[in-house]
Order: C-alpha cells, then structure tokens, then sequence
C-alpha cells in the first residue's frame, strides 16, 4: 500500500515537474514583457531564484523607466544575491542605488550589496580588492542606517575584513623578521620599519601584541649582528623595544622569549662596554 502510493507520488511529481518546465519554456518565449514579470515574480515568491533570475535578465531593460522598473531592478539584484552570483549582485544593488536612491528597499539593497563583496572578499594572502569594496560599502551603510536591525551583522562583518586586512600587512612584516633571521641588515630594518608602521597605523589590532615583541626580535637580531660603529645605537634601540613591549604587556604570552632576548642584549652591552673601555 505505501510502495504504491510513492509510486504514484513519484509519477504525480514528475508530470507537475514537466508541465512546470513546459511553461516556463513557453514563457521565456513569450513576447509580452507583462506575463514574463507576472511569471517571473511568481518564480521569486516559490524560491525559484535560478529561473526568475533569468525572466528578470531579460525584461529589466524594458521596464525602466517604467512604473515596476523599480521592482524588477530590484527583484534583478536580489535573484542574483539568491543564486549566490555576487559579482553579478553587488553590480546590480548599486546601479539600483543609484537609479531609486530613495526606495523603501534602499537599505535592503544597501546591506546585501556590501555583502555580496564581503562574501568575495578572497583569504587574506590574495589581493584584497574586494576586501576594500565590501568594507566601503559597509561604511556606507553603517552612517546611512545606524538604527538598522541589521547594524550588528554588518559591523561583525566590517570587523572581520578589517582583522583579515590586518593580517595580511601584519604577515608581511613577520615575513621580514623571518628573513631577517638569515639576512640580518636589510630584513630586520625593514622589519623594523613595517612593524613601527603597523603599530601605529592599527592601535586596536588583536595582532598588536605580537608586533611589539616582534619588533624586539628584530631589534636585537639586528643589535647583535651590527658592526662596531652602529651596535651600541642599535644595542639601545633594541633595549627601548623591550621596555615598550614590557611596558605595554607586562603579562604578555611572549614574555618568556622577551626576557631571553633582553638578557643576550645586557650580555652583548657588557661586552661591547669592555671592548670600548678596556681594564688597562
């Protein structure tokens, strides 16, 4: 009894299905911009973004201007955002803003615009382009509607692309400290330098504690590894990183390997002295 009424569901899903199709086939054919919107939008209330998406592609030139221009334009967008296409989205939110600034779907499309480039915003290694744009976006938002519902999804979102932009500038200046390991002069000066730029350009960064005992690290590799004329600047300099780092983190997880640098730099300060003033 079961096995024959999923048979007969299976037959009666599969004639709903091919008559749907047949329609939709029909439609597309169709000339009458008019049954197209009637049909797509009933496309877009089912869910059925994919195919709604396609009656709004190629209607949305023939109704702007017109009074559903808006909606379609909207609808447009929004099939786009559903079917995950972000690229093509994010594009067609903004030539939306752009066209009905003052829609009551404004911040609606505002919203999912910025998001459809936070969602192409690529890992932190690749170019941030995207990054950039989505983060723009989010601003725009944020000043436009503060008392949104959707405010704490979008600063969640700001937050994360500006810890993924971090990231990246904050990668770049440990990958000098590596280097500098091997290559002591110019690694580490330039190590020091993207440090000191990271620091103060990123004051809130959840990074910023390992920048600091980093710019110790390679203080005192550059320090230890210095020709006679410049160690005892550079002997200093690095013994100011660590008061800084100390000073702002005296509980810090790196404290350890801080302490072990600041002994090899009051060792090498010893020795650098004794060279200087000799016991005669």
């Amino acid at each position: 009894m079961f096995a024959r009424y999923q048979k007969l569901l299976f037959c009666f899903l599969i004639i709903v299905g091919t008559t749907s199709c047949s329609e939709y086939q029909k439609i597309l054919k169709e000339t009458d911009s008019a049954a197209k919107y009637e049909y797509a939008e009933k496309l877009y209330n089912e869910g059925d973004f994919k195919r709604a998406n396609r009656l709004f592609e190629q209607i949305s030139p023939k109704f702007a201007g017109k009074p559903q221009g808006e909606r379609v334009m909207f609808f447009l967008a929004d099939t786009y955002y559903k079917i995950e296409n972000y690229n093509f989205a994010g594009y067609q939110f903004e030539r939306f803003l752009k066209s009905y600034p003052k829609s009551d779907k404004a911040e609606e499309a505002a919203f999912r615009g910025a998001k459809s480039y936070y969602m192409l915003s690529p890992r932190y290694s690749l170019d941030q382009t995207d990054t950039d744009k989505a983060l723009a976006k989010l601003q725009v938002f944020i000043n436009s509607y503060p008392e949104s519902a959707l405010m704490a999804e979008a600063n969640t979102m700001a937050r994360e692309l500006t810890t993924k932009k971090e990231k990246k500038e904050f990668e770049i200046a440990k990958q000098f400290v590596k280097l500098g390991k091997y290559y002591i002069l110019d690694y580490n000066i330039s190590a020091r330098a993207a440090l000191d730029n990271f620091i103060s350009d990123h004051p809130g960064s959840i990074f910023r504690e390992e920048a600091y005992f980093l710019r110790v690290s390679a203080a005192t590799t550059l320090a230890l590894n210095s020709t006679v004329t410049k160690k005892k600047d550079r002997l200093e300099n690095a013994v100011a990183a660590y008061k800084t780092f100390k000073r702002y983190y005296p509980e810090s997880e790196f404290s350890e390997e801080a302490e072990d640098l600041m002994g090899k730099l009051e060792d090498a300060q010893q020795e650098f002295e004794a060279l200087q003033n000799p016991i005669k």
